[in-house]
């Protein structure tokens, strides 16, 4: 299995900045894409930003020129760096990996998709 777990949310005042860290574990052969969504309350599970293991970039229109998203392929790590937050940011923000595990034999590899637990985002006005 490939386990995510992320940190660094919390509570922020508006305006402010945070960086939330994700780091995969596990059976790993390779990542192809790390990515961060968000779930507010009452409403549905949305994608914020998409990075490939070769670095290309894919962000929600909504958080483009605030958020930015890189990774540490040698540290399986994918980070969201978030710049003038607004209480419209606040949620559940969910790290997802997509990519290629070991078999339990060891000798073939298949795909995985994981999701972290999440790490509460709450921004105040």
């Amino acid at each position: 299995q490939v386990q995510l777990v992320e940190s660094g949310g919390g509570l922020v005042q508006a305006g402010n900045s945070l960086r939330l860290s994700c780091v995969a574990s596990g059976r790993i052969f390779s990542i192809d894409v790390m990515a961060w969504y968000r779930q507010a309350p009452g409403k549905q599970r949305e994608m914020v930003a998409t990075i490939t293991s070769s670095g290309d970039r894919n962000f929600a229109d909504s958080v483009k020129g605030r958020f930015t998203i890189f990774r540490d392929n040698a540290k399986n790590t994918v980070y969201l760096q978030m710049s003038s937050l607004n209480p419209e940011d606040t949620a559940v923000y969910y790290c997802n990996a997509a990519g290629r595990k070991f078999s339990t034999s060891g000798y073939s590899t298949q795909p995985f998709t994981s999701w972290g637990q999440g790490t509460q985002v709450t921004v105040s006005s």
